[in-house]
């Protein structure tokens, strides 16, 4: 368990979304609201506060009246960029990252996720058939670690993520809940079947 219980919910929207075209897929509409805010609105009751993780189109989510954090690095080098500068920009102990695509997120995302990670930095989450590393709790204690990951050019989530000693945490119970939107093809899935 966190020792505080106070934890930031983090919206990763700040990738380049290459199989969406190029389009900023945090903004893309499922059923008349944007994908960040699907997620926005299930990690609200489950944290302290909030904050979005965007490099572009930033005065649209700035409206939120939410924070917004834009990468510190250059080139969009994926989620722990995002990672990496939220916590160089916030403060607190302890982050859930989430990423924008995953609008079915479980409403006790933060809850189980804090009652495994135990003594780790970091715990994410398994599905039951694979794992979702930017879905993660992680500790604010990795910072050091994540900085020096990225300056070699590492970029790879999972790798990290185990180097920094966490663990998954299954929730195969829930894997339906995890189901993201990477293509057009994804999202008008979803628009007909929520």
């Amino acid at each position: 368990m966190t020792e505080s219980g106070a934890v930031t919910g983090v919206v990763l929207a700040g990738g380049k979304a290459s199989r969406m075209g190029g389009q900023d897929k945090g903004l893309l509409q499922l059923k008349g609201k944007p994908l960040w805010q699907h997620v926005a609105e299930r990690l609200s009751p489950q944290v302290t506060s909030v904050v979005i993780s965007a490099n572009r189109n930033l005065d649209i989510y700035r409206a939120s009246r939410l924070p917004v954090i834009s990468d510190t690095l250059q080139d969009f080098p994926g989620p722990l960029a995002g990672m990496l500068s939220v916590m160089q920009q916030s403060a607190g102990e302890w982050f859930l990252f989430c990423p924008c695509d995953t609008p079915h997120i479980p409403v006790d995302l933060a809850e189980r996720l804090q009652r495994s990670v135990q003594h780790s930095p970091a715990a994410w989450v398994h599905d039951g058939e694979r794992d979702h590393p930017a879905i993660a709790l992680v500790q604010r204690s990795v910072l050091p670690l994540l900085q020096d990951y990225l300056t070699s050019g590492e970029r790879r989530v999972m790798v990290f993520m185990r180097q920094a000693g966490g663990h998954s945490v299954d929730f195969s119970d829930v894997k339906s809940a995890f189901a993201n939107v990477n293509t057009p093809d994804d999202l008008a899935h979803w628009q007909e079947t929520l």
